[in-house]
């Protein structure tokens, strides 16, 4: 089907009444965490491994103060080999993980609604995400705890780095205009 004809026929449908946008969303979020959940269980099987970006200055998100003046804005982690204690916690919906930098070990908590970008690269497998809202933050800060609970370790190697190709899965969904 030709670029065109997807248009003509996007701009035909007619303004849905349903919020099949956030219940995608919600649901390509929920494979990621299931994802990160096995492998905080199981290890990461073969080449399988992760990137995931997200919005440092979300409500919510917890990291070093160094990293917080180093990144600002968006950070995009890697997990591959050097990571431990990785968990999903599914009360808070949060993601929680210790990495290396510098040789400092450094723990992360990261509301799963801070998440812009998950790719598994192995897979060839990546889901882009909206970016967090004022309501999604203010949820966010109520539930995230005082302090992070102590968590067991989960596999640990040596980090490695690489590239990602992040899809937009925008272009196979109709965007309700503002």
């Amino acid at each position: 089907m030709s670029d065109d004809h997807n248009d003509d026929f996007e701009a035909n449908l007619p303004e849905s009444l349903l919020p099949y946008d956030a219940w995608i969303e919600d649901a390509y979020r929920s494979v990621m965490c299931r994802a990160l959940s096995h492998v905080a269980q199981e290890g990461l099987p073969g080449e399988h491994h992760f990137y995931l970006t997200f919005k440092t200055n979300a409500a919510g998100v917890n990291i070093p103060s160094r990293l917080s003046a180093q990144y600002p804005q968006e950070m995009t982690i890697v997990l591959q080999h050097q990571f431990t204690n990785l968990s999903v916690d599914a009360e808070h919906k949060e993601i929680r993980v210790t990495l290396s930098f510098g040789g400092v070990p450094s723990p992360l908590i990261i509301p799963v609604s801070a998440v812009v970008a998950f790719a598994d690269p192995h897979m060839h497998m990546a889901f882009r995400f909206s970016e967090p809202t004022v309501a999604e933050d203010v949820a966010s800060v109520k539930s995230t705890p005082a302090s992070p609970p102590e968590t067991e370790t989960s596999k640990t190697d040596e980090t490695t780095s690489g590239e990602a190709e992040v899809v937009s899965l925008a272009a196979f969904r109709k965007r309700p205009t503002p």
